[in-house]
């Protein structure tokens, strides 16, 4: 069983913002692999599919950016995966807009969801994408930018991001973490 969770906020007032690009991700991939049909488990909504054989669980927390470690482990509890099978995805203001990044584990690297992960699992062992989503913010003005929705230029890369995006998480769970980073970090 393979996880794949997708970080962002609930609701409509964030669905087209930065900080939501781990929820497109996993609407791309629902879309690729005709996964239809999301049950809510209170704190996270979940669907599950199969690509070439392997099942795998689609999670998009429902506890908000900053407290999705509780999302997730009760989602690897449900599907009885370890977080070496979990892979999360998510936006980083480290990166350029477009640029993806896979890493089989790491630090938080600053990101506030990624920290309440590794604080709720007690371990930073699992994989994770990261999408860019640059970091053209005034000082003090971070959550303004991640909360707002990308500009018309930064928009069509990331329209372009998506599919690569997608078929990086489709060869991770085919082939590996490895296999995946070599091909498209």
């Amino acid at each position: 069983m393979i996880l794949v969770v997708g970080l962002g906020n609930p609701g409509p007032q964030y669905s087209a913002t930065r900080h939501n690009i781990g929820f497109e991700l996993i609407d791309s991939l629902s879309e690729a692999i005709s996964v239809t049909g999301y049950t809510d488990r209170g704190i996270y909504l979940t669907a599950t599919g199969r690509f070439r054989g392997t099942e795998l669980t689609l999670v998009k927390p429902l506890t908000y950016m900053n407290r999705s470690g509780s999302a997730v482990k009760k989602a690897l509890v449900y599907s009885n995966a370890s977080p070496e099978n979990c892979l999360i995805c998510y936006d980083d203001i480290n990166l350029p807009v477009g640029t993806i990044r896979l890493r089989p584990r790491g630090s938080a690297g600053g990101h506030n969801g990624i920290a309440d992960i590794i604080g709720t699992l007690g371990t930073d062992h699992f994989p994770r994408l990261r999408i860019g989503i640059g970091n053209d913010f005034g000082r003090g003005r971070q959550s303004e930018y991640v909360l707002s929705p990308f500009t018309p230029d930064q928009q069509r890369i990331m329209d372009e991001t998506l599919p690569t995006a997608t078929e990086a998480v489709l060869t991770f769970i085919h082939e590996g973490v490895e296999s995946s980073m070599n091909r498209y970090n």
